[in-house]
């Protein structure tokens, strides 16, 4: 089945526990701030049903008909056609990920890779478990989020060293039905509007961890699952000047988890802690693919607006504009090239499931990370001062100042309008509550840019270029 816009927001109401600034949110839909963050995600909904869209957001083969969100990459090619798809639900959604099929599915294929290396170890049937919610995923087109990354507390202390044990989610009863949970998880995004949520380790555990060592999935309206909604990026904004965050919008949560109860079938990891890190790890190696993916539209953009208002500023033959514009050019084609071959020198970890590179899928995402901020100077530069001090929607519609800035505003071949139009573009993305949203997450989504870096550099062949060094040296061991 693949659920219409209609069906998924009916899907949302089913007495699930939000709240926002305090208050209990009793329809997300209608929510002035939280409404936009709903339709913005159901832009995945939407390309299912859109003939425009339908071949690249649909697959039909043995199993069926489905998202191609919960196809597993069994190809290079199969990784280059869900990063097309990504790039494409965040290019309808103005540059902000929809994100509420992609970071379930990077989890569930995560967990297909690790729990068939521990069944096979351990004698566990937790893959099993993770293929039986996968096809039931798939078949009913759910919305999914994941919550990972625990509060942590004193993180200079393990889990089990805590002062207080719930900084790290945590198993504090076991029954023959199933496991009971507490502790929180920040960082949650798209939570509110997911129908399942799927709980992953944030790190690698030893055996006095093992009470933290959990994965499961459950339903967003299990008793004892509270969501306390991020108030950043308000979505109360004139279309005009903020013509993408007034529409497009993710939310993240603080995610508690008060003596939850998750059934047996829904567990994936329970207690062995010799698998903690290498879940973590699985899913965050997937993610940072699909991380990347979608960061490229918001370069295309940013490239896009900076040459658009070069042109309307009469600066673009300036030889100094050139060599911002042929930055933002450059960065944008790397962090393509670089995704490119993580697809194409991916490899096959589990039965049926293809991995993208893993040093290469960190090299893109850390040459993202470190270069957006010099790209938002670029718009900035490019741009002028305008992207802070123009006047407003209503001034431009006003019956005496719209002509009046119509005239002034004006640039090369454009009217005053177009021209402040451009700007707002380039002021939603690079000088606003959106364009702080994004940096923040450059340095921090999809892990730091320090574990980035360590995780491309530990795999460099250290020993046969020293090797190497050596031999040219004439240095005999």
């Amino acid at each position: 089945m693949l659920q219409t816009e209609d069906q998924y927001y009916l899907s949302l109401r089913d007495g699930r526990r939000v709240f926002y600034r305090g208050q209990p949110v009793e329809d997300l839909l209608s929510h002035p701030e939280l409404g936009p963050a709903i339709r913005h995600a159901a832009v995945d909904f939407r390309m299912a049903h859109d003939p425009q869209y339908r071949d690249r957001a649909v697959v039909t083969d043995e199993d069926g008909t489905y998202s191609r969100f919960y196809h597993i990459p069994k190809s290079s090619q199969d990784l280059k056609k869900r990063r097309d798809l990504i790039a494409l639900s965040t290019r309808l959604g103005g540059t902000v990920v929809p994100l509420i099929h992609e970071i379930g599915t990077d989890a569930l294929f995560g967990l297909m890779e690790v729990t068939q290396v521990m069944d096979h170890e351990l004698g566990t049937h937790y893959s099993e478990r993770v293929r039986n919610f996968w096809q039931q995923a798939r078949d009913h087109d759910y919305a999914l989020a994941v919550a990972q990354t625990d509060v942590k507390g004193d993180r200079s202390k393990r889990p089990s060293d805590q002062p207080d044990p719930d900084m790290y989610l945590r198993i504090v009863k076991r029954t023959s039905d199933g496991i009971v949970v507490r502790g929180a998880k920040v960082h949650t995004s798209v939570s509110i509007n997911a129908n399942w949520l799927i709980a992953l380790p944030t790190r690698e555990m030893r055996e006095a961890d093992k009470d933290y060592a959990v994965a499961f999935v459950l339903p967003v309206n299990t008793p004892g699952l509270t969501l306390i909604t991020s108030p950043f990026l308000s979505s109360l904004h004139h279309d005009m000047e903020r013509p993408i965050s007034s529409q497009h919008k993710m939310v993240e949560s603080f995610t508690w988890f008060d003596d939850v109860f998750i059934p047996h079938e829904q567990v994936f990891l329970n207690g062995e802690w010799q698998f903690a890190g290498m879940l973590a790890k699985a899913f965050v190696e997937f993610h940072r693919f699909t991380a990347v993916s979608y960061k490229l539209p918001l370069l295309e953009l940013i490239t896009g607006v900076s040459a658009l208002l070069a042109k309307y500023n009469g600066i673009d033959k300036a030889r100094h504009i050139q060599n911002a514009l042929s930055d933002l050019v450059l960065y944008e084609m790397t962090v393509r090239s670089i995704l490119d071959n993580a697809a194409d020198r991916g490899e096959m970890v589990a039965p049926g499931v293809f991995r993208p590179h893993i040093p290469l899928v960190n090299l893109a995402k850390y040459h993202f990370a470190t270069g957006l901020h010099q790209a938002f100077h670029h718009v900035q530069d490019i741009a002028g001062g305008l992207l802070v001090t123009a006047p407003g929607e209503e001034d431009l519609s006003h019956p005496e100042l719209g002509p009046v800035l119509r005239r002034y505003l004006q640039g090369r071949d454009v009217g005053g309008e177009n021209r402040l139009k451009a700007l707002y573009l380039a002021s939603d993305l690079v000088a606003s509550d959106l364009a702080a949203y994004h940096l923040v997450l450059a340095v921090h989504a999809e892990g730091s840019i320090e574990a980035e870096k360590m995780t491309a550099v530990k795999s460099y062949p250290w020993e046969q270029v020293e090797a190497w060094a050596r031999q040219i040296a004439g240095i005999s061991d």
